[in-house]
């Protein structure tokens, strides 16, 4: 007997009709990609205001182009591409300052950046001298030890804060997030003059400790609730799963939920310091700055990056401003790079 072999037709592939077709999307990359580079040459050659110039030239070719082409198009796909166009555009009005402020602050920064500028002090240097000299290595190390510092203090806070809302679910879980919501809107100089009058004042000196505190009472907030919104993502069948085999509530959060959520408290950490790490105001009140390294965080002005900054800006000369706009890219690199790892991490959660 004839073993019978039944075909199966084949499933057909399954499609997005809402994606374009990659040809389509390059070409209109290239498109304006090439009405950029003639709406810059316009502005270099006809005298527009640099930025303003080019955005309304810009613009204004796009919209051209985008008639042009709406005339050989159905009513339906006019009020597509029309909606297309307004995306683009809002898109490209919101980048377009993030771009500018970038670009800026790197053009400006990177002449005085020097391998100098990352390992030595301005103790025996002034402002005005060579950008070879001196150099921001105390202002780092400053940064680094506050923010190491604000985030050994704040990190448990913001955790056990988080599991308090999400786990817990006490009488007071409604104050507790209450209480961090609104110190998320504290100004910064609150915070500055909060450690100023409780702890500077208390033991007579400014420090890196109080300027970690400051920082610390500003990062809280940002740790706190994003530490609750990662707790909230663990599955009720794995607490349920624990507790069926005997488990503890104290047991089940410590050994099981925390660790599930290892990499979105990590996320949590970085959002918080990077939320921080620029801040100047709240260091005007408590540490200060200083000229040379320091390596006691419990007596004495601490410089940092904002305070290194904010110093050689109000000193106003050419290379005190140089210094200035390298400390800004720093600042700025750092962040940026806090962000991408904290996108990193966070994505591991995702998968």
């Amino acid at each position: 007997m004839s073993d019978v072999v039944v075909e199966t037709p084949a499933q057909p592939a399954p499609t997005q009709p809402w994606l374009r077709p990659r040809a389509v999307v390059r070409r209109d990359a290239l498109t304006f990609l090439g009405i950029a580079v003639l709406a810059y040459a316009i502005v270099l050659f006809t005298g527009f205001a640099r930025i303003d110039g080019w955005l309304i030239v810009f613009f204004a070719l796009s919209f051209g182009l985008v008639v042009r082409r709406a005339r050989k198009m159905s009513q339906k796909d006019r009020r597509n591409a029309l909606v297309q166009v307004v995306i683009i555009a809002s898109a490209v009005v919101a980048f377009l300052p993030w771009m500018s402020i970038l670009a800026s602050v790197a053009a400006k920064g990177i002449t005085a950046l020097r391998p100098n500028f990352f390992f030595r002090d301005m103790r025996t240097t002034t402002p005005d001298d060579e950008l070879t000299l001196g150099g921001a290595g105390h202002a780092l190390l400053g940064t680094f030890t506050m923010v190491i510092i604000a985030t050994i203090i704040t990190l448990p806070l913001g955790i056990l804060s988080g599991v308090y809302v999400t786990e817990i679910r006490g009488r007071l879980t409604n104050v507790v997030r209450f209480v961090v919501q609104s110190m998320s809107g504290v100004p910064s100089i609150v915070a500055g003059l909060f450690i100023y009058t409780t702890y500077v004042n208390a033991t007579n000196s400014f420090s890196a400790l109080a300027g970690a505190l400051a920082l610390g009472v500003l990062m809280l907030p940002t740790v706190a609730r994003t530490s609750e919104e990662v707790l909230k993502l663990v599955p009720e069948d794995i607490r349920g799963a624990s507790y069926a085999l005997g488990s503890r509530q104290w047991r089940t959060i410590l050994y099981v939920v925390l660790p599930t959520v290892r990499s979105g408290l990590t996320t949590a950490a970085i959002l918080g310091v990077a939320r921080v790490i620029g801040e100047t105001a709240p260091l005007l009140l408590t540490s200060l700055s200083n000229t040379s390294f320091v390596f006691n965080p419990f007596h004495g002005p601490m410089a940092s990056m904002p305070m290194y900054v904010f110093g050689l800006l109000q000193i106003g000369t050419e290379y005190a401003i140089a210094r200035a706009w390298a400390g800004s890219l720093v600042l700025l690199l750092i962040v940026f790079a806090l962000f991408i790892v904290a996108r990193k991490i966070g994505g591991k959660d995702r998968r």
